[in-house]
């Protein structure tokens, strides 16, 4: 991804978008507290360049690299983060959720009330790093991953009972992989412009 990064900043490779799964495994931001990692030998933790705090990654969670120029996209970083919240908040009402964002908490948030209870939950992150104007790392939406597994961290350091974690099969929307990315590319189309397929990196 770096190295990636490095040759769209020098002019010898195009844009990309990378969309994965990763195995379970803590993340740990520039912005990370070592009080966050509740339970740090329960997967593997790895120190990252990204902005933010502690995360998960694990199957069921859709991760997106982005590698994009903003030399060519006007060079405005807090504009740059507005789109990718645009992006990831027209992807998911591709199934009619609604997204939203908070001020002070980083991510898109879902709503979720019942009888005498509200509360909001954390259904996407975003965590990127700038580099001579190219962006790196990116956003990971919650499909179906196992939502237990962020027990073992303090999710970007937000603790207070009132939020929490969710994802679109955790809201009750029998969501496929497949049915995610095409959500996602098709918000990300409206956010950013067109996009084509290529073969993932050996």
């Amino acid at each position: 991804m770096e190295a990636r990064a490095a040759a769209i900043a020098a002019g010898e490779a195009g844009e990309l978008v990378w969309l994965l799964e990763h195995p379970p495994l803590y993340t740990a931001g520039v912005s990370a507290k070592d009080g966050d990692l509740l339970d740090p030998t329960r997967f593997p933790v790895f120190r990252s360049g990204r902005g933010g705090q502690f995360t998960y990654h694990g199957p069921g969670q859709r991760v997106a690299y982005i590698m994009l120029d903003l030399r060519e996209r006007g060079r405005d970083v807090t504009k740059f983060v507005a789109d990718l919240e645009r992006w990831i908040i027209g992807a998911l009402g591709e199934f009619n959720v609604k997204g939203e964002v908070r001020e002070g908490r980083v991510g898109v948030w879902v709503e979720r009330k019942g009888p005498g209870w509200a509360r909001e939950d954390k259904i996407a992150a975003i965590g990127v790093r700038l580099r001579k104007w190219v962006s790196f790392h990116g956003i990971a939406l919650n499909v179906e991953p196992d939502l237990e597994h962020f027990s073992g961290i303090t999710p970007c350091g937000i603790s207070a009972p009132q939020f929490g974690v969710t994802s679109l099969v955790d809201l009750g929307l029998p969501v496929t992989m497949a049915d995610a990315d095409a959500a996602l590319r098709a918000s990300f189309e409206r956010v950013f412009g067109a996009t084509k397929t290529t073969a993932p990196p050996l």
